[in-house]
């Protein structure tokens, strides 16, 4: 056998990140409607909630944009198959904890089971993209 062969990722290897780019894509359509503030953003959340949002620090905006950008990009990382996308998720993963940690810490009002599964996606993309690096998926 050759050496691609052993190395062929499995189907669910393809699933799992096909599913990784669509989660990562919604988390950057979330950003870019905050961002330019959109009708449908608007909608989405109360007056309070968008003021909130509004004066974050930046550093807590700029968190925001980095784990779902660094996200995207390590998604597409894994469909090609290449190793740089492991150091984007722990880049994603840091500013995921960044950013919830400053919402939680000062008590925002949040849905908590979305900030949770938010959290878990990024540690387990992390470990989906270790995993597949040991297995030898990741050239």
């Amino acid at each position: 056998m050759t050496e691609s062969s052993i190395n062929k990722p499995p189907v669910w290897f393809w699933i799992a990140s096909a599913i990784a780019l669509i989660w990562n894509g919604m988390g950057v359509n979330a950003y870019l409607q905050q961002a330019f503030n959109t009708e449908g953003y608007q909608e989405m959340y109360t007056a309070e909630q968008q003021e909130i949002a509004a004066n974050f620090p930046a550093w807590v905006t700029a968190a925001f944009a980095i784990a779902v950008f660094a996200g995207a990009l390590a998604s597409i990382g894994l469909l090609l198959r290449k190793k740089w996308a492991t150091t984007l998720w722990i880049l994603s993963l840091i500013a995921v904890i960044a950013q919830t940690a400053y919402v939680l810490i000062n008590g925002y009002q949040s849905d908590m089971t979305m900030t949770i599964l938010i959290i878990v996606f990024a540690f387990v993309f992390v470990w989906f993209s270790r995993l597949s690096a040991s297995k030898g998926w990741l050239k």
